[in-house]
């Protein structure tokens, strides 16, 4: 008799910084801490992390946090990365720094590199579970991060509810999700200050990737290029000789590292809270009676203050 396969245990990984951001720019600017400063996006983003935890009652988490603004890796491969964002205010630093103390104290492993961003630290993690035995489900909308998916790990769109695995991203971006980095390498990625190829736009680079297959092989066999079907094709080859070398490292900072440096070597567990530290932040960030006892039970410790509220 054969028993049914057991599933696979799953390891969610949160892109923290995109829910911070979007409470940021979501949340009325009407919370404060004791010492004055905003604290809209804590509130926003211990909200989101409390519905993620009820939810989906995780035993194997990991929150990933970007702290290599200015010093990421690509930064030396390409001084200009990321150069046209705008350094964050003061007053939504001191909010990440709560974020961050806010996953510890719930006992949820933080995953932080001055050196590599979260997408890197992500898939890394992923990369670590999955010789675990681990599938993945990926909390975020970042299309950046669609590249990790492979079999039955999954990306969530956490804000509009949409789940997808590595079947689901070619009707969503128009290319495969080992494709991914090709495709930005390509079209370029203006978020990020990559420049891509001069007149390869979106359609052109889903067409030449299910044709080649690869940028590698794109570029290799760039001498087929004008005898495709592509409007202007006899130019897009001359820019691609062009621009080889511009597209070969264009495609070095789209690709997710896998190999980024963490504390953790196993499966990402969920730890038991920490109510000392839970009590203090609550204290300083002055969170309501209700958002307390959430957050306690969520972290699987109790206080007399949250028995009594």
């Amino acid at each position: 008799m054969n028993l049914p396969a057991r599933p696979q245990p799953t390891l969610y990984l949160v892109d923290a910084s995109m829910y911070v951001f979007r409470a940021w720019h979501s949340m009325p600017n009407e919370f404060h801490d004791t010492d004055g400063w905003p604290t809209n996006a804590v509130h926003g983003f211990a909200r989101f992390l409390l519905e993620l935890l009820e939810k989906e009652r995780p035993r194997h988490i990991a929150v990933a946090f970007d702290e290599a603004l200015d010093s990421c890796f690509r930064n030396t491969l390409y001084p200009a990365y990321k150069a046209n964002r705008e350094s964050a205010p003061e007053e939504l630093k001191r909010q990440f720094v709560h974020c961050k103390a806010l996953c510890i104290a719930l006992g949820l492993p933080v995953l932080a590199h001055g050196d590599y961003e979260a997408d890197d630290l992500i898939g890394s993690a992923l990369h670590t579970a999955r010789a675990h035995g681990h599938r993945g489900v990926i909390v975020s909308a970042d299309k950046d991060l669609s590249q990790l998916l492979v079999g039955p790990d999954e990306q969530w769109d956490f804000a509009r509810g949409q789940r997808w695995t590595s079947a689901g991203v070619k009707a969503r971006h128009g290319v495969d999700a080992h494709q991914i980095a090709d495709y930005l390498a390509l079209t370029g990625d203006a978020v990020d200050n990559i420049p891509g190829v001069p007149g390869v736009g979106p359609k052109t680079a889903a067409v030449l990737l299910a044709h080649f297959g690869s940028l590698d092989a794109l570029l290799a066999r760039v001498e087929e290029v004008p005898f495709l079907r592509v409007r202007g094709a006899a130019g897009i080859a001359a820019k691609l000789r062009e621009n080889r070398e511009q597209a070969l490292l264009w495609r070095r900072l789209t690709t997710i590292a896998l190999d980024a440096p963490l504390e953790s070597t196993t499966d990402f567990p969920r730890g038991r809270g920490d109510a000392e530290s839970l009590v203090a932040l609550c204290d300083a960030l002055r969170f309501g009676p209700l958002t307390r006892r959430r957050l306690h039970e969520a972290a699987g410790v109790q206080t007399a203050a949250t028995i009594a509220g």
